[in-house]
């Protein structure tokens, strides 16, 4: 069979990984920068037997995933910062139900519109702590068109593994921008669905032993009793205030994620080896600190580039490990100042932290970057 190349734009990208991941729903309303991944699920979902439905807002959207969830559907919405804030406290909602399900957040310029129309990474910081309470969160962020594709792919995998919402954190800047990329075929990539319960209706409990992750879920109306509500709750989904019970529910919460993190510390590295500055960088503005680094090993500037693909978690190890390595690193983001704080919180060394922060809704251009560079190299 024929590999199928495409100029993709990158919310349509997303859009068709969501599809080859086996996403059977789409709730939500429309909102620029994302509207194009709710326009091709509408035209996409009906063609292979999935259920498309916009919905009068954005908490009503949520609403309609989580529900489809519950059912056993695959589900996904998107949105951009006005919507995500709305989404909160059905994010929330998720977390503590553990329905697995994907939010996709095409980013741009707040507080508030802001900038409807331009991109940033305003984001980030309320991806982990958006939501009230104490919870875990996982969310990657792509830098090509191709990554549009592939980590939706991945995002629907860990949220069926997980059991939990799972962030895809693009941007306008990545959502709208087109690449040529060549389509995967059915089986290329791995697409992952949790497995159905074996045992009898009246052995199952919907929230067992253990994390859940990789456990059976049963589907609601598929025969199998249980409770799902967003108060704490016992390993029968029934409300508690017991507080070993309720310990047992958020030590199993927390567990989901930190007995995990080797599986979802995801980082590309370059020039990395014999980096003296190290540039951390994520998203769309990767893209522009790569260009710095190559930029800079022309020059004689042993730079090096260090790019999270999964933001959160936070890949503490590995970003304390290139701390230990350089004489500097340098931030590059395109807000005021938000991973940057995760980078100092993990700087266990003397190692100077500098930003290259753009936050005006325009791209950070390579010049801006070399300009920290030099300074770190001074």
């Amino acid at each position: 069979m024929s590999k199928q190349v495409a100029l993709l734009q990158g919310n349509e990208a997303c859009a068709l990984g969501a599809i080859y991941a086996g996403c059977d729903f789409f709730g939500g309303y429309p909102i620029t920068p994302s509207t194009e991944v709710a326009e091709e699920m509408a035209l996409m979902l009906p063609r292979s037997g999935g259920k498309f439905i916009q919905m009068e807002d954005e908490i009503a959207g949520i609403g309609t995933v989580l529900g489809a969830a519950a059912a056993g559907a695959k589900a996904m919405t998107a949105t951009s910062g006005p919507g995500f804030s709305l989404m909160m406290e059905l994010l929330g909602y998720g977390c503590m139900a553990e329905l697995p399900c994907v939010i996709v957040n095409v980013q741009r310029g707040g507080p508030s519109t802001g900038l409807p129309t331009k991109g940033a990474q305003a984001d980030m910081l309320q991806a982990r702590w958006g939501t009230h309470g104490d919870h875990q969160a996982i969310a990657l962020c792509p830098s090509s068109i191709e990554e549009c594709f592939t980590q939706t792919v991945k995002c629907f995998n860990l949220a069926e593994r997980f059991r939990m919402p799972v962030l895809l954190m693009m941007d306008e800047f990545i959502g709208h921008m087109r690449e040529k990329m060549t389509i995967p075929q059915p089986g290329e990539l791995e697409t992952y669905t949790h497995p159905r319960p074996k045992i009898k209706p009246a052995e199952y409990r919907h929230f067992g032993e253990g994390t859940g992750v990789g456990g059976a879920y049963a589907a609601m109306g598929s025969g199998y009793r249980f409770n799902i509500t967003g108060l704490t709750h016992d390993p029968k989904g029934f409300p508690t205030n017991r507080a070993d019970e309720t310990k047992w529910k958020m030590d199993r919460l927390r567990a989901k994620v930190a007995d995990h993190l080797p599986e979802l510390t995801e980082v590309e590295r370059e020039f990395m080896d014999d980096a003296e500055i190290v540039i951390f960088s994520y998203g769309a503005a990767a893209r522009t600190a790569q260009q710095a680094v190559r930029e800079a090993r022309a020059q004689g500037v042993k730079a090096g580039l260090l790019r999270p693909t999964v933001v959160w978690p936070f890949p503490d190890q590995v970003v304390t490990e290139a701390l230990r390595q350089a004489r500097a690193m340098v931030v590059a983001e395109l807000n005021q100042g938000q991973m940057i704080l995760e980078v100092e919180r993990a700087n266990r060394t003397h190692t100077r932290v500098l930003p290259a922060l753009r936050y005006d809704g325009e791209m950070i251009t390579p010049a801006e970057v070399m300009n920290v560079i030099a300074e770190a190299a001074r």
